[in-house]
């Protein structure tokens, strides 16, 4: 377990190596990023296996908290390391790039295994801000004055969203004196209960938003979405937004059990799913279509960990684990389908496998049954329905007008793909490896319908453990170790 660090360290150290071995073999450079992907994937899920059904405080260097760095290694935090690895490693970029993607796909690797294990804040500022910079780079590899100019814009935003959350930080650590999780756990209670905690909070949530598409700081999305390489915009989609909105459920669940920032959440969450879903509607070209739902669908996730105690976090990670599935597939098979919606005419006879594909993913973000995108957001609306407040309410009347609008604009996209007579101009078939990687999600997702008791078991103990404050708490800073604050 304690080579856990290596997922860390070895695409961060592969990175700053990478230049050299590429001055002396290109060949050999486009290869040792899977082969350290490959074997950073290996050591998380021997980890996994090693972990079982507990937790793991690792102190590196030996120093105690909060004087040292503290890694926490739960079934969450391993979860999403691996899947930010392993999908860094399914879309990797494609070769004649040149070396600059390579580095900044194994930075992203890095920094989102550090975010997702991360148990004090000053560790997760560092790699999110990590995360944030390999992003803009990434942004704009596909090097068009539309990138450039997206690009900007995406920056300004993200730099006024690090600069709230480090204001968040100041105010915890001036309320607590200390920035390690499981202690702010211990002492939030007493001293983040009032004005000062609740505007840390809201600093914080706007701050990491950003990158988890919530409203109102998403205005970045549809542009960069768009204009990206879209194996860009399935890591960003797919992976980024999920380990902020990782990052923001440990505060909220740790530090912030606040009923005022559960009202906040569930609020912007609602307006997240109606803005989302209405521009989608409206959006007349499929990546911009693709990244208005996206904003939908993280609009439902906030929703979910807006609902207090276990359901809550249960919805929220399946909404967030189908999205990670579906929405990277959707990128990938508008890469040659970009353009005017109207564009897509004949679609289905130029690429059969990549329009059923297309629907395959499209019905399942839908909800409808038997597909996992089912079973997810009727969880959403049953632990709303649980919760039983006005608002909550509100938000199950939101998440099904959403539903409503998908269906519309989503059938009208098929309908188009499978119209007939062929005109001239259908668009191109797809890449291969785009068609494989999509195919291989596809397989993925057929095969959850069919282990969706077991996988939903396993869910259910994760989301237990990760609503369980007391075992954090117990886990990094025993009774028997615990220094007085």
């Amino acid at each position: 377990m304690n080579n856990l660090i290596l997922m860390v360290a070895l695409p961060l150290i592969t990175a700053f190596l990478l230049p050299v071995i590429g001055r002396i073999s290109m060949a050999a450079a486009r290869w040792t990023g899977p082969l350290v992907l490959l074997a950073s994937l290996a050591v998380g899920v021997s980890a996994w296996l090693q972990l079982g059904s507990g937790a793991v405080s690792l102190e590196l260097g030996g120093f105690r908290p909060p004087m040292g760095i503290v890694l926490y290694v739960d079934r969450l935090a391993l979860l999403f390391a691996i899947a930010v690895t392993g999908g860094t490693l399914l879309l990797w970029p494609r070769n004649g790039m040149g070396l600059r993607p390579y580095t900044l796909s194994l930075l992203l690797a890095a920094s989102g295994s550090g975010l997702a294990l991360s148990g004090d804040l000053f560790n997760i500022y560092v790699f999110y801000e990590l995360v944030a910079v390999v992003s803009y780079g990434l942004a704009v590899s596909g090097r068009t004055p539309a990138a450039f100019a997206a690009t900007i814009r995406y920056l300004v935003i993200s730099g006024f969203g690090a600069a709230l959350a480090l204001a968040g930080i100041a105010l915890v650590y001036d309320a607590t004196g200390t920035l390690n999780l499981a202690q702010l756990a211990q002492l939030a209670p007493e001293k983040l209960n009032g004005l000062q905690g609740l505007s840390a909070f809201v600093l914080l949530l706007i701050g990491i938003g950003v990158k988890a598409e919530l409203f109102p700081v998403n205005t970045w999305v549809p542009e960069i979405y768009a204009t990206a390489p879209k194996r860009v915009s399935a890591l960003l989609a797919g992976l980024i937004s999920k380990l902020a909105l990782v990052v923001i459920l440990r505060l909220v669940v740790l530090i912030f059990p606040l009923p005022e920032a559960h009202t906040l959440m569930l609020v912007l969450g609602i307006l997240g799913v109606l803005t989302g879903e209405l521009a989608a509607w409206r959006a007349r070209d499929l990546p911009r279509v693709l990244a208005y739902s996206s904003i939908g669908q993280l609009g439902i996730m906030f929703i979910a960990f807006s609902v207090p105690g276990e359901a809550g976090v249960f919805a929220g990670l399946a909404v967030a684990l189908h999205h990670l599935l579906v929405k990277p597939a959707l990128f990938l098979l508008a890469e040659r389908w970009s353009g005017a919606l109207t564009n897509l005419a004949g679609a289905a006879r130029v690429s059969p496998l990549g329009a059923a594909l297309f629907v395959l993913f499209s019905l399942s973000l839908l909800g409808i049954p038997p597909l996992p995108g089912f079973w997810a957001k009727l969880l959403v609306l049953t632990s709303l329905a649980q919760a039983g407040g006005a608002l909550h309410y509100g938000g199950a009347a939101a998440i099904m007008l959403g539903m409503v609008l998908e269906a519309s604009y989503l059938f009208r996209i098929i309908a188009r793909m499978y119209q007939a007579p062929v005109p001239a101009g259908a668009p191109a078939a797809h890449g291969r490896l785009d068609l494989a990687t999509s195919s291989l999600l596809g397989v993925g997702l057929i095969a959850a319908v069919f282990l969706l008791a077991p996988l939903a078991d396993r869910l259910q103990g994760i989301a237990a453990e990760t609503a369980d404050v007391d075992h954090y708490i117990e886990t990094v800073n025993p009774v028997s170790n615990r220094n007085p604050l």
